[in-house]
């Protein structure tokens, strides 16, 4: 905006310039309103510097204010997206939690019930371990199932 100033400043100086050089040679209508004309434009441009300064500077403030404002929508939008995306993802996990205990229900209810289901669990875990290479002592007890701790003394874990 000093542009403004500047150029009001440069008019001033171009019409004294153009006045002195007229005064040397004669003043004709063109001189006389050639000189007229540079002196109303250079006391526009000094008189009206302060307004268009504030003009400016408010302008300024608006535009800070819209981009404050947009940057807040932006984070609002990304804080929904995040909030969608978090209940979307729940839901997903439910669905599938419901999908394991269906088929969990599926293939305990076709091995003759829960006690089936985890026989069927106990003998492929250890098909797994077979095929891991894992040693496995098998001790007979009264509920059929293994004595776990008996692994820990070959793993160099002592017993509790």
């Amino acid at each position: 905006m000093a542009s403004l100033l500047v150029f009001g400043i440069l008019a001033l100086v171009c019409a004294l310039l153009s006045f002195s050089r007229a005064h040397k040679h004669g003043f004709d209508r063109i001189t006389k309103a050639g000189i007229a004309a540079t002196v109303a434009l250079a006391i526009l441009g000094i008189v009206t510097f302060p307004y268009v300064n504030v003009w400016q500077r408010a302008m300024s403030g608006k535009a800070q204010m819209a981009e404050a404002e947009a940057n807040r929508q932006i984070k609002v939008r990304e804080a929904q997206a995040a909030r969608d995306a978090a209940e979307l993802l729940a839901q997903a996990e439910v669905l599938r939690a419901k999908g394991v205990a269906e088929a969990n229900k599926i293939v305990a209810d076709g091995l003759g019930g829960p006690e089936g289901y985890l026989r069927y669990l106990y003998i492929e875990g250890l098909k797994e371990a077979n095929a891991s290479g894992a040693q496995i002592i098998y001790v007979p007890t009264e509920a059929g199932l293994p004595i776990l701790e008996a692994g820990r003394l070959s793993s160099g874990h002592p017993l509790p």
